[in-house]
């Protein structure tokens, strides 16, 4: 079959499984954003005391039903899917020499242009998968940024992130930023779904 058709279906099922967890973080984000005028009067009226500024806001966190690590569970159990997809992409034999679009071999990078000279920790070529799935990931880091009120220093981080994976993936197996790309995209589409419908 068309490998390239199998990862599409690969990460749709994978996307299908954690839909549940990442509807719990969709809601835990929600539910701070919500909260963010409420946890500024609480700042304004404790001053500088952060002991009491904490037992407040757990106050709030919990008459709210809101748990501030709810977030972080549901990342933590899509790790493993991460990691074992980033170990699979380029040591598979099936990959190889297995064309999709423009890539010829989904186990190796995806050159649609030769530079002619190397960049240090980039390379010589430019591979169109690792664009698309850097473009997706800084796309989806900046629509995080609106919606949660992290930190500058947290924001300026998630928008750093998608330039270091355009370097770390442009020599790295195209199937692998081809599952990346589907996955911020079909990521994209449950956000939405999430939005309109629930």
């Amino acid at each position: 079959g068309n490998y390239g058709l199998i990862i599409l279906l690969l990460t749709i099922i994978i996307k299908l499984v954690l839909f549940p967890f990442m509807y719990k973080i969709y809601v835990s984000t929600a539910k701070m954003r919500l909260l963010k005028p409420e946890l500024e009067e609480l700042k304004a009226k404790t001053g500088g005391d952060m002991t009491k500024m904490q037992q407040e806001q757990m106050k709030l966190y919990k008459k709210a039903g809101v748990n501030p690590l709810g977030g972080c569970l549901p990342q933590l159990i899509q790790l493993p899917i991460l990691i074992a997809m980033f170990r699979f992409f380029p040591a598979s034999i099936e990959l190889r020499q297995e064309a999709f679009l423009w890539a010829e071999d989904l186990s190796t990078y995806d050159s649609i242009l030769s530079l002619g000279f190397t960049i240090p920790f980039y390379g010589d070529h430019i591979s169109l998968f690792t664009i698309l799935m850097a473009v997706s990931t800084f796309i989806y880091s900046l629509r995080s940024a609106e919606l949660s009120s992290m930190n500058k220093q947290f924001k300026i981080i998630t928008y750093i992130m998608p330039i270091m994976l355009l370097v770390w993936f442009n020599n790295y197996s195209s199937g692998l930023s081809y599952y990346y790309f589907l996955a911020n995209m079909i990521t994209f589409g449950q956000n939405w779904i999430i939005k309109k419908f629930f």
